[in-house]
């Protein structure tokens, strides 16, 4: 769950009946699984993008960079140019640019024409992951905020569960175009859905960019701001390219890969939820407890991962700890900016996606150079320096 003083300053008279706020936070949650699985989706599909479009694995990983980029920057811009327009309207305009991104992506003979379409996906999930967070405390009554909050989040695990293994048997079995158009529709009936379930909800507070900057003074918001830089980054230069290196080090086939992935992903869910009720309580011993055996996983994968049975529990470890990092560093944002919710996850989402993009791009670069296994050592030295910081940066203090 995530902090909950932070979140709560929401009048009652805004926060709507609860059955409508629930399924509001439903509809919200399926935006999020939306996008994330349009974003993650080239992570299981990375060798028959490169074989179809005739690029090498690394090239291919630039559709990950050029989405994760685009959302950085599109993030903190959208939520100062849409000033106090519906965020109902908002994010039903934002699911149709995904729509459109993944059917683009479907269809591109070229690998231009999958930049072009990575470029509206990337708008889609800037601008969602600005909105989405703070929109629980505004559907659900004060009490429920915490729980509402975590189930937006859990999005993103069960993203990792349904969304990326599904993508990877999909390619396996029809090809790797039909998993974007099948995105493409779970993006159509998302939109629907929040077009009839969510209320209408102007935005609270304007969000000028400036404001939106000047929240980075904040000594325990740069904090969680760095962390998630380096975190991120060195878990995307190493997931990014888990499909190469499981296919060349433990030799295992794409369907076996997807059962993997899968397995990864329902870690992932037991680890949001586990971290988000301990980072209530202290922010940063969370970071820190999922933080160390995720360098751990990361680093020993390479070495370790000729054995399946190996393989598959480091992944486990990796996945227990990379599903606490979102629900964790958004509580430790909210409490830094208990003010300004908004704009706090406008920036946390560039910051976020800057380092998925960063992430996938030096890890290909590295892969191309130096072999896969080497953006793993990569992806484990940036976990590392992510631990270092939050050990010894400011950080939101324990709460009883």
């Amino acid at each position: 769950m995530t902090q909950v003083r932070a979140i709560t300053d929401t009048p009652p008279a805004e926060q709507g009946s609860t059955l409508r706020g629930w399924l509001g936070v439903g509809a919200v949650t399926g935006a999020t699984f939306t996008v994330v699985t349009s974003e993650m989706l080239p992570v299981g599909l990375l060798t028959p993008i490169g074989d179809a479009l005739r690029v090498t694995e690394g090239a291919a990983g630039l559709s990950m960079t050029v989405a994760g980029l685009v959302a950085a920057l599109s993030a903190p811009l959208l939520t100062a140019a849409l000033g106090r327009i519906d965020r109902r309207v908002v994010l039903c305009g934002l699911l149709a640019v995904l729509i459109l991104g993944n059917v683009g992506a479907a269809w591109a003979p070229t690998f231009a024409v999958m930049m072009g379409a990575r470029v509206l996906v990337g708008i889609g999930i800037g601008g969602v992951w600005a909105i989405a967070p703070s929109l629980a405390a505004r559907l659900v009554p004060a009490k429920s905020v915490g729980a509402a909050t975590a189930l937006v989040f859990s999005g993103v695990a069960v993203a990792s569960v349904i969304g990326i293994p599904a993508g990877t048997y999909i390619g396996a079995l029809v090809g790797w175009r039909a998993a974007f158009l099948i995105a493409a529709g779970l993006a159509l009936v998302v939109l629907i859905a929040l077009g009839v379930l969510l209320p209408t909800l102007s935005a609270t507070r304007a969000a000028p960019l400036r404001a939106v900057l000047g929240l980075t003074r904040e000594p325990r918001f740069r904090t969680a701001l760095l962390v998630v830089a380096f975190l991120v980054t060195g878990h995307f230069a190493a997931y990014t390219y888990i499909r190469p290196l499981l296919e060349k080090v433990t030799g295992v086939g794409a369907s076996t890969i997807g059962t993997v992935l899968l397995v990864y992903g329902i870690a992932g869910v037991l680890g949001n939820f586990g971290a988000g009720s301990m980072a209530v309580r202290n922010p940063r011993r969370t970071l820190l407890t999922i933080s160390a055996p995720l360098a751990v996983a990361v680093l020993l994968i390479p070495a370790l991962g000729g054995s399946l049975w190996l393989a598959v529990t480091l992944m486990v470890v990796w996945g227990l700890s990379y599903g606490g990092v979102s629900v964790t560093t958004q509580n430790w944002v909210f409490v830094a900016a208990p003010d300004a919710r908004e704009g706090a996850s406008s920036l946390y989402a560039g910051v976020f996606n800057a380092a998925i993009a960063v992430g996938a791009l030096l890890g290909g670069r590295t892969a191309d150079a130096f072999g896969v296994t080497s953006a793993m050592w990569l992806g484990g030295a940036l976990v590392l320096v992510a631990l270092a910081i939050g050990a010894v940066g400011r950080a939101p203090e324990q709460r009883g």
